[in-house]
């Protein structure tokens, strides 16, 4: 690389942010990442580009100025404030592994990365896992939040199926299998995580687990088959969506776990469930994420009541 790679960042509000990104895109030839603080609500708009250092004076000036005529069309982009930064040299594509530690659940699975060579315990399952572009470790609050509820819903000795919509690396599959779940079938709308997600399930070399392409909003209304388990780590807004034709994938009796929600966001998801009969059997918030578990409400199950708001949810 001729010149250091350099980080360009511009401070803007939400309001500026698909202006600004155009903007940085234009400039730099590269497309945008956008970070918003929910707490402050400052947005920052960054791209990254090897600019020489008389190039990047020149970068700084054209940036400032063309912020500056946003708002000339009713565009105000405050704060503009622009930063350029050196990025360290280092080898990315390894260093955001020591983020991936292995993870143990109850005792009962080990999640381990490729590169790890930690051992299960005895009588534990194990999982390795490569996430590759998509999302999945088990080190988000969503993801673990999946596998206990997986680890903790398993009944040793009976016979229990998982589905689990918009799989991303796999890890809640792959686990439920090596945790006894019988059938466990996953499917997500990105065909990458599915090619990512078969690859797991061939490096763990865990067969009877059936992964496709597929839209949670596009469910069959009246499935061939129902689940003990149905994960579901998807946004807030697919979920209430989606939410008629993931009822109808449960099993009666059974448990519809929910994660991918912003704490700010729960209540209309746990409002949108409990109108067809769920209620919150249990939920976590941990940072700026909370997550739910769902079973029928008792107040709905008198006879043939799970049935009627199931029939319904179709």
């Amino acid at each position: 690389m001729k010149h250091p790679l350099r980080r360009i960042a511009v401070s803007t509000n939400p309001a500026a942010e698909d202006a600004v990104s155009a903007l940085l895109e234009r400039e730099t030839g590269q497309t945008p990442g956008i970070h918003l603080d929910l707490r402050t609500g400052a947005v920052s708009v960054s791209a990254f580009a090897t600019p020489s250092p008389g190039e990047t004076v020149a970068l700084r000036a054209r940036l400032l100025a063309e912020l500056a005529g946003l708002r000339e069309f009713g565009i105000d982009p405050a704060p503009a404030r622009v930063s350029i930064r050196i990025v360290p040299p280092r080898d990315w594509s390894e260093s955001w592994k020591r983020h991936f530690q292995p993870i143990d659940i109850a005792g009962k699975l080990l999640v381990r990365p490729t590169w790890s060579q930690r051992k299960p315990r005895r009588g534990q399952a194990m999982v390795e896992l490569d996430p590759g572009l998509s999302f999945g470790t088990g080190q988000h609050a969503t993801t673990r939040f999946c596998l206990e509820q997986v680890v903790g819903l398993r009944r040793p000795g009976t016979a229990q199926s998982l589905l689990d919509a918009g799989t991303g690396s796999g890890i809640l599959a792959l686990s439920a299998a090596r945790l006894g779940y019988s059938p466990v079938e996953a499917f997500d709308y990105d065909p990458d995580c599915v090619r990512i997600a078969r690859a797991n399930s061939a490096l763990n070399a865990i067969g009877g687990i059936r992964i496709a392409e597929g839209d949670a909003t596009r469910l069959p209304a009246r499935p061939k088959a129902v689940f003990d388990v149905v994960c579901a780590n998807l946004m807030h807004d697919v979920l209430i969506a989606a939410k008629s034709r993931l009822t109808a994938h449960v099993a009666p009796g059974g448990t519809l776990v929910t994660a991918g929600i912003l704490a700010t966001q729960f209540d209309s998801v746990a409002k949108a469930y409990a109108g067809i009969g769920w209620e919150v059997a249990e939920t976590r918030t941990e940072g700026e994420w909370r997550s739910g578990s769902f079973r029928f409400s008792r107040a709905t199950k008198g006879k043939n009541a799970e049935k009627t708001a199931r029939k319904k949810s179709g």
